[in-house]
Parts: C-alpha cells; sequence; structure tokens
C-alpha cells in the first residue's frame, strides 16, 4: 500500500469513530511520518502511538525531528526485537537485554510530553528486554535516578 493510499483511507476511517473513546494508531513505516499524518491525527483527536522498535525513530528523533503529540493523551509501546529476542529465548521470566541507553533516551521524551500536561500510557511487551516487569522496573530505576518519583 503506498502512503497515498493508506492517508485516504485513514481520512476515511478516522471520523467514522464511535465518540466517547481514546484512540491511538500505531504505524511501523518510519517513512509515513510527515506533518500531514500527524496533522490527520490531530484533527481527530487520536494519539499517535510512539514505539521503541527496531526500524522506527529514536526517542530523542520524534521528539525533535516531528511533533508526535497527536492527543490529549500519549501512548507509548516499548517493543523491542522480536525476531531478535526470540533467537535468544522463548521464556519470559528474567532480562535478557539490558535497555539502560534506550530507557535513559526516553525518560526526557515522557517527561517533555508529561510537561505538555499529557497523560502518557505505557505498555512494555516481554520482547523488549525479556520480562515486561523488569523492564518497568528499569524505567522507574532510572526515572527515580534522573530527579523524580516515577509516574503512576
Amino acid at each position: 500500500m503506498t502512503q497515498a493510499v493508506f492517508m485516504e483511507r485513514l481520512a476515511t476511517f478516522l471520523p467514522r469513530l464511535p465518540r466517547g473513546y481514546r484512540f491511538a494508531l500505531e504505524i511501523r513505516n518510519k517513512g509515513w511520518l510527515k506533518p500531514p499524518f500527524f496533522d490527520l491525527l490531530r484533527s481527530h483527536g487520536v494519539a499517535f502511538a510512539l514505539i521503541d522498535h527496531p526500524w522506527m525513530p529514536s526517542a530523542a528523533q520524534y521528539m525533535t525531528e516531528m511533533d508526535p503529540i497527536t492527543a490529549e493523551f500519549a501512548y507509548v509501546r516499548w517493543l523491542g526485537d522480536r525476531y531478535g529476542i526470540e533467537k535468544v529465548t522463548k521464556t519470559w521470566e528474567k532480562v535478557i537485554v539490558d535497555r539502560t541507553r534506550e530507557m535513559r533516551a526516553w525518560i526526557p521524551a515522557v517527561r517533555e510530553i508529561l510537561a505538555r500536561n499529557r497523560t502518557v500510557f505505557g505498555f512494555f511487551n516481554n520482547h523488549y528486554a525479556g520480562h515486561a516487569p523488569g523492564s518497568i522496573e528499569l524505567f522507574e530505576k532510572i526515572w527515580g535516578e534522573e530527579g523524580g518519583r516515577a509516574p503512576g
């Protein structure tokens, strides 16, 4: 599908969303992350799902190269590399990949979103580091180290 076809379909779909709910949209084509896409989401109050994924922008790129905040809330998904981690493990009871560097990059991004008076919803996939609860603990640890109580 081309970006033009996607945008046309999205423009037709978004007005049909039911009122009274919050929606977030995740795409995995960084080439489509252009102002018209964000403007379309913004015009319908649909959040762009920021994702930590191997072929998507980094946290810093999201926050400096585009305005990804398109709704009164933000949704961050720490996904990781599913295929890469499944080469190492198929069980999810411990952290396999050290994501400290990535998390240190995400903390300022989340703080910036909160400073814009937006609620932030976050999701950690087991594929991010091998154990979602361990990833949450790392987020809380780094958040605290960098000057604050973890949002709750």
